[in-house]
């Protein structure tokens, strides 16, 4: 089936897959909005949902920052947002209610902002009281934005000496992963295609995701791509908390259980979550289905999380095709607004 031309084009009539493929694009993406501090910036706090919170997950691994850092995915701020904070109010639409209220209570605090966003009211409120506005191309779903939102990130820390890795790394590598993607692509047949592959081992079972910390945002974002793209259900975790707790969950049901485990096991993650990864496998075999194991390409981390983000969109656009629903749309995301007023 996902080698039929006639099959993708009919199960994915936006082409989530073409969407997918030009990924590679944003890493080298400028933008001509500019933050200057008013004065010295203590902390961080980035504001979104859903695929507007996930790039911050990827800061938090690459590039990191030297000053507190912290997500909220909620109506509410930390109590401490001050003068001395950076907030950066983050959603896609435009119109994400928690994040407007955030927005709203920043203010109050008196705390610095900063805007990403395609459109909507946010961008509206940036236009109207001066706020620096990193706007993202519209058309596309937030969760294939990741790495423009995570490239925004960075020019808007870009006078703050805030990061730790080397951030011209974001632009050099797009070329690589273009490559690399095209091994991917609907036109690749499934006996060369890792993501046709992972798609079809995973049709009919609920996703669970583990990674170690480092490559945890993989992890989430493969977990978001699975419920998004494919409209199924998936949970995710990492190593080694995942020993402290859900370890002992899978230890008193037979095997046969309706889960497809995958793990992504990265050589730069810590050398003793590794061995958890090889010793976990082994105490928990005949105890859960055995782990579909990811080894992600590259040198760097940074490389690492992207062939990791870019595979996992097309093993979950792929295996939506499989579940016969269009990738793109989230429907019931729009029903609930509605609702919600």
């Amino acid at each position: 089936m996902l080698d039929d031309a006639n099959v993708l084009s009919q199960r994915d009539p936006q082409d989530a897959l073409g969407v997918a493929g030009v990924q590679w694009e944003y890493f080298s993406r400028t933008f001509e909005a500019v933050f200057e501090p008013s004065v010295d910036v203590h902390n961080i706090v980035w504001a979104g949902m859903g695929g507007s919170a996930l790039p911050a997950v990827i800061v938090q691994s690459w590039p990191r920052v030297t000053v507190p850092f912290e997500i909220t995915r909620d109506y509410a701020i930390p109590a401490y947002v001050g003068p001395n904070t950076l907030f950066i109010a983050s959603s896609y639409s435009g119109n994400t209610e928690e994040t407007l209220e955030a927005l709203t209570r920043a203010e109050a605090a008196g705390a610095q902002i900063a805007v990403i966003a395609a459109g909507g009211k946010l961008a509206e409120v940036a236009g109207a009281k001066g706020y620096p506005l990193f706007a993202i191309p519209a058309g596309i779903q937030p969760r294939m934005a990741t790495f423009y939102f995570v490239n925004a990130f960075l020019h808007i820390v870009e006078k703050l000496d805030v990061t730790v890795e080397d951030v011209t790394e974001l632009a050099t590598i797009g070329e690589w992963l273009q490559h690399e993607t095209a091994n991917w692509a609907g036109s690749a047949p499934l006996e060369t295609n890792i993501a046709k592959q992972l798609a079809t081992q995973l049709v009919g079972k609920t996703v669970i995701m583990y990674a170690g910390p480092k490559l945890f945002p993989a992890a989430n974002k493969w977990k978001i791509g699975f419920n998004e793209n494919a409209k199924n259900t998936a949970w995710v975790n990492y190593y080694p908390e995942f020993n402290h707790n859900e370890f002992i969950g899978w230890s008193s049901h037979p095997v046969e259980k309706p889960f497809g485990v995958v793990e992504i096991r990265s050589e730069l993650e810590h050398d003793r979550t590794q061995k958890r990864f090889e010793v976990s496998e082994r105490l928990l075999s005949g105890k859960r289905p055995a782990p579909i194991v990811v080894n992600p390409r590259g040198d760097t981390l940074l490389q690492q999380l992207a062939w990791s983000f870019a595979l996992g969109d097309f093993v979950s656009i792929y295996l939506g095709i499989l579940n016969g629903v269009n990738p793109t749309p989230v429907e019931l995301v729009e029903k609930l607004k509605h609702e919600l007023g």
